[in-house]
C-alpha cells in the first residue's frame, strides 16, 4: 500500500498518519517516487530537490508522534510551496533568472503557516517570472506541461501547485491569487482551489525589499490548491492563522453564523459583452442543478456591475505594476514576461492618478450594492474561463494573444477587486479536458463556499489524481 499513499486525499491521509497506520516516512516516500516518476515530464516542481531534507523532516514527524508530542493537524502530510514565497534556506527566485541566488533565511507567513501545522514541503512549484502570467514559463526553469493534455495550458501563476497536484505529488499545494493565480489553475488542471478573504491568511515574505503597493493590499491572498474540498477545509483552517508580520491579517472565525435556509443562490450564465463557451455556462447549471438537488433555492440572476468589475482591476493593479514591475522586466532576462506585459499594457495603456482613484472610489459603490445583493443570494456561482482552455503561449501572441487572455479570465478578475472568498471546483469534464466552475460567497464566509462546494462534489465526483497525457 505504501507506494500508493499518493493517491490518497490529505484528510484520509491525515487520519492514517495520527493514527500510526502509516509513518510521515511512508508518506513523504510515496509522494516522492511519484514526484520522480512524473516530473520529468511535466516539470512542476523545480530544483533544487528536496529529498533529504523531506525524508529527514518525516523520520522526526514520526519520533515526535511515536513520544506522545502534540501533533498539528497537517501532521506528516507532504505538500508544495511556490517559489514566490520564501522559504528557509532556499531560492525565492520566483522563475526570474537574476532571481535564481536570492536564498530566504526564514519562512514567509504563508509558508510558516503550512510548516508549523505538521506538513512537510516535498517540492517547490513552478511560476511564470513575477507570477504575472496566466500560464508557467519562465527563462529559467522552463515550461510546466498540464497532465491532461500538455497542449494546453496549465495555467498561472500557481501553475506548478495545480499540476503537480493533480498528477499526485503532494496533497495540498499552496498558492497566490491576485487576480486568478489559485483559482485559474486549479480549474486548468481539474482540482480544487480556495482563494480566502484578503487578511484570512497571513502574508509576508521577509526577503521582500519593497511594502505592498495598494493593490497587494487589496486584492492578493494566500491559498491553497486540493484535490478535494474536504482537503481545502483542512488546509484552510491550518493556514488562517495568526503572524504579526502580516498588519493586515483578520482573527475573523471560520464558521459564520448560520443564515435562515432555503439558501439561495444565483447563476451566472450570460452577461452582456461577454462571449462564454457553451461548455462553462453547462457547467454552471450543472453546479446549480446539484445545489437545486440539496435544498438551494437556485435562480439565474446576475450580480450588480458583473461585466464593469473585472475592468476595474486594471486601473488598480497596472497602475502598481507600471511602476513597480515595468521598470524590472528589461532587466529580468525572461522575453515572454516583458511581451505579454507590454501587450497587456498596449491595450489598457497607462492610468492617470486621477483614474486610479477614482477606480477606488467605484469600487466602494460596487461593493455596497455586491453587498445588498448577497443578501439575498449568499452564493453566486459563476464560470471560471470562458473558454474550455486556453493553448500554451497563446498569450505571447501579440495583442490579440494578450486580449484572449484577458477574456479568458475575465470571471477570474472579479472577486481581487471585491475582496471576495472564492471556491474553484471541478465539474463534469468536456471531453479529455477538465471544466468548472468558481463558487463565491461574502467576505469571510469561506465556509458557505466550501460547503456549497462539498455538495457539487458530493455529486459530481472527483478527478484526479492521474497519469499525465500525451
Amino acid at each position: 500500500m505504501s507506494n500508493e499513499l499518493w493517491r490518497l486525499d490529505a484528510t484520509e491521509l491525515a487520519g492514517l498518519l495520527r493514527a500510526g497506520a502509516v509513518s510521515a516516512r511512508e508518506a513523504v516516500s510515496a509522494h516522492l517516487e511519484r514526484l520522480d516518476a512524473v516530473n520529468p515530464y511535466l516539470n512542476a516542481v523545480v530544483p533544487p530537490f528536496l529529498h533529504e531534507q523531506a525524508l529527514a523532516e518525516a523520520d522526526a514527524a514520526d519520533r515526535a508522534r511515536l513520544a506522545g508530542e502534540p501533533l498539528g493537524i497537517l501532521h506528516g502530510l507532504p505538500v508544495t510551496t511556490k517559489i514566490n514565497s520564501d522559504q528557509a534556506g532556499l531560492p525565492t527566485d520566483g522563475g526570474v533568472p537574476k532571481l535564481k541566488d536570492l536564498i530566504a533565511t526564514e519562512d514567509s507567513a504563508q509558508v510558516a503557516s503550512l510548516r508549523r501545522a505538521g506538513a512537510i514541503v516535498v517540492g517547490r512549484t513552478n511560476t511564470p517570472a513575477f507570477s504575472m502570467r496566466g500560464m508557467t514559463d519562465n527563462a529559467l526553469h522552463g515550461l510546466t506541461l498540464n497532465p491532461w493534455d500538455r497542449s494546453v495550458t496549465c495555467g498561472g501563476s500557481s501553475g506548478g501547485a495545480g499540476s503537480s497536484l493533480a498528477a499526485g505529488v503532494g496533497v495540498i499545494a499552496h498558492g497566490n491569487d491576485i487576480g486568478g493565480s489559485v483559482r485559474w489553475p486549479a480549474y486548468c488542471n481539474g482540482v480544487v482551489g480556495l482563494r480566502p478573504s484578503p487578511g484570512r491568511v497571513a502574508s509576508y515574505n521577509p526577503s521582500a525589499t519593497a511594502a505592498r503597493r495598494m493593490s497587494g493590499q487589496l486584492m492578493a491572498v494566500q491559498g491553497p490548491l486540493t484535490r478535494s474540498v474536504r482537503d481545502a477545509r483542512l488546509a484552510l483552517a491550518a493556514m488562517a492563522v495568526r503572524d504579526h508580520r502580516d498588519p493586515l491579517w483578520v482573527p475573523a472565525p471560520l464558521e459564520g453564523e448560520p443564515l435562515p435556509h432555503p439558501l439561495r443562490a444565483a447563476l451566472v450564465t450570460s452577461v452582456e459583452g461577454f462571449d462564454i463557451a457553451p461548455e462553462a455556462v453547462a457547467a454552471v447549471r450543472q453546479a446549480g442543478a446539484c445545489l437545486a438537488a440539496a435544498g438551494y433555492q437556485v435562480e439565474e440572476r446576475n450580480p450588480p456591475y458583473i461585466a464593469r468589475v473585472p475592468e476595474m482591476w486594471h486601473p488598480i493593479g497596472l497602475s502598481d505594476l507600471n511602476l513597480s514591475l515595468r521598470p524590472l522586466l528589461k532587466d529580468s532576462g525572461d522575453p515572454g514576461i516583458e511581451r505579454f506585459v507590454e501587450s497587456w499594457m498596449e491595450l489598457r495603456d497607462t492610468y492617470t492618478l486621477t483614474e486610479y482613484l477614482d477606480t477606488l472610489a467605484e469600487r466602494d459603490t460596487v461593493l455596497r450594492e455586491w453587498g445588498a445583493f448577497m443578501e439575498t443570494y449568499p452564493i453566486i456561482i459563476m464560470p471560471s474561463c470562458t473558454e474550455v482552455a486556453l493553448p500554451v503561449g497563446c498569450d505571447l501572441e501579440g495583442v490579440a494573444g494578450a486580449q484572449r487572455m484577458l477574456d479568458a479570465l475575465r470571471f477570474q478578475f472579479v472577486l481581487p477587486v471585491l475582496g471576495l472568498p472564492g471556491l474553484a471546483v471541478p465539474t463534469t469534464p468536456v471531453g479529455h479536458l477538465p471544466m468548472g466552475v468558481q463558487v463565491v460567497s461574502r467576505r469571510y464566509r469561506e465556509d458557505l463556499c466550501l460547503a456549497a462546494g462539498e455538495v457539487i462534489e458530493a455529486h459530481l465526483g472527483q478527478f484526479t489524481p492521474l497519469d499525465p497525457r500525451g
